[in-house]
Formats: C-alpha cells, structure tokens, sequence
C-alpha cells in the first residue's frame, strides 16, 4: 500500500456517501437512547455527541451500499453497532480511570463510575432490540457474539497489563477480541442484509476484521506520539497504566537486561521515576518499535484493501478503500 496523502478527504467521502442513511442511524440513536429515567439520555448524549466520526455505523452503511442494498434494516443495526460501541468506550473509561473522552470531561468524571457502567449496560440492552429487529437469526448470531469477544477482550487485557512477558501473540489476540471484532460484525451484518453471497459475507467480515487490527495498531503508536495531545489525551497514558502494547513489547523482547529491568518496573510493579516516560519513549525510537508499529498497520491495511477485491468498483468500495488509508494516515 502506498504511503496515503495527508488529505483528510476520505472521512468526508465516506460520510457524504452515506449521508442519508446516516441522518436516520442519528436520529434512531437519540430516539432509542430516551428514557423516563433522566440521567440516562443525559450521560448517554454526553458521550455520543462527544462521539467522533461514526466510523464503525457507517462501515455498515457502506457495507449494505456496497450490494445496492435498497431496503431500510441496515439503519437500525448500524444503530446498535454504535450503541455496542458507546457502551464499551463507557466501560473502558471506568476500568482505565479515564478523566477525558475525545478532549472532553468523561461520563465517569462527571457522574462517576456507578452510573457509567449502568448506562453503559442500557446501551448494551438497547442493541439487542435493533439486533431483534432485523428479524435475522443469523444478525443476531454475529452482533451478539461480537458483544461477548470484546468482553472477553477487555478481560484478556486486564490480564496481559503489567505483565512485562506478554507476548506480541497475547497482544494481538487482544486487539483482535476488543477493537477488530466489531468491526468486522459491522462490515457483515451490512452486507448479510443486503443479500451478500457467502464469499462476499467472508470478504466483508474479513476487511473489518484486518482494518480493526490496523486501526488499534495505529491507536497503540498514537499513545506514545506527540500528537496525543490533538485527541484529548496525554502522552504515555498506556506507559502509566501498564497497559502491554506492540510499541513496548517489542522494545522489551529487543533490550538488553537493564532495559528489560526498567519495563519491569514501571509496567508490572507500576513504581515510577522523574524522567522514566522520556527514558521509555528514547528506547522505543532506539528499537524503533514505534516505525515497526505502524508497518504492521500498513500490512493489516493492504489485506483489507484486497478483501474489497471481489467487489465489482462502486463509489462505496472506493470510499471502503480510502476509509483504511485515512485509518493508517492517522499515524503520520
């Protein structure tokens, strides 16, 4: 894959090509996010107006375009793939101690953890009506499994942080559990609806799945980037909860016994030094783990660009291409 251009044009290709469908996934999450009890509109709209690009409701957008699909059940289950997804990041922002979101105060900051988890747990409910809605035991298979992998991901990596011996394997399976699974359920379920064949099912479920696992790898390198501080978030967060990514397991399996000491401090025993992010940042460039990073993105990248090969070339399979460079893009 080509080094991508640094023109942010493939976000806005993809959403003015799903804009319609897309005003009627919004107006189906703030429907569907009421309720008599008032704290949950609120915190729930806290976090999905916050809400960045809508990226995975619109892969299933895109997916369904992809197949003409003419028909209207596409819109509720990219609904309930963003409501999967806002519930996970209200999770996650309570098990991280997050204070920001996006740049912004986190739901868990300003309500706090309790009624996090709670809303967290309604917007999970909330997906399982737009999953019965489909009237597709085979969409309900998918999107509820999705559900129970990035649970089980989310666990595997309380399991692998602080472990300073987590291997890239361990890792990838956890990025592949908590990140690529709804992705890929998101390209799926859109084309399922719209009649996809087996081998285009297979195809779909297989770009998100490599473009989920090239977007965390992006993410992971990000953390560790200067230009943390444009996504709301502070440098090293990761490096301070220990949290075991490819950037540090790769410098830990390339360093020498002092190096592999220091991972071992500050990652499993959690006991930090004045100078000891700076010091972790001057041995990810020394091994360049941070370049290394991003590769295996671009490798993840240029598998999902081929999966959208058995696709005849359409408006949506070009946007669907653009969407993995953009993903990769982020990086540079």
């Amino acid at each position: 894959m080509d080094k991508p251009s640094s023109s942010p044009t493939a976000v806005e290709t993809l959403t003015h090509l799903v804009a319609d469908d897309l005003k009627a996934v919004n107006e189906a999450i703030i429907e569907r996010m009421q309720s008599p009890v008032a704290l949950i509109p609120q915190l729930a709209g806290h976090i999905i107006a916050a809400g960045g690009k809508r990226l995975r409701p619109m892969l299933t957008l895109a997916s369904a375009q992809l197949l003409n699909y003419d028909g209207d059940k596409h819109i509720g289950l990219a609904a309930c793939v963003e409501f999967i997804h806002t519930a996970t990041l209200l999770h996650d922002d309570v098990v991280d101690e997050s204070d920001l979101r996006r740049g912004q105060d986190s739901a868990n900051a300003i309500w706090g953890n309790k009624a996090s988890v709670l809303v967290g747990d309604f917007l999970f409910s909330r997906s399982f009506e737009l999953m019965v809605q489909a009237d597709s035991l085979k969409v309900m298979e998918i999107l509820s499994h999705a559900s129970s992998v990035i649970a089980e991901g989310e666990v595997l990596q309380l399991i692998t942080a602080n472990d300073a011996d987590t291997t890239e394997a361990a890792y990838l399976e956890v990025i592949q559990a908590k990140t690529a699974q709804l992705f890929a359920a998101a390209c799926h379920v859109g084309g399922l609806v719209a009649g996809a064949t087996p081998e285009q099912e297979e195809a779909l479920q297989s770009y998100g799945n490599n473009l989920g696992i090239a977007f965390q790898l992006i993410d992971d390198a990000l953390d560790y980037s200067a230009k943390q501080a444009e996504l709301g978030k502070a440098v090293g967060d990761d490096f301070r909860d220990g949290k075991m990514t490819l950037p540090v397991i790769l410098a830990v399996a390339r360093g020498d016994d002092a190096e592999k000491s220091f991972w071992k401090r500050t990652q499993e025993d959690q006991v930090f030094q004045e100078g000891d992010l700076e010091h972790a940042l001057s041995l990810l460039t020394k091994h360049n783990t941070l370049n290394d990073t991003v590769t295996r993105a671009r490798d993840y990248g240029e598998k999902a660009i081929n999966d959208l090969d058995i696709f005849p070339e359409s408006p949506a399979r070009e946007a669907l291409k653009g969407i993995v460079e953009f993903c990769i893009e982020r990086a540079y």
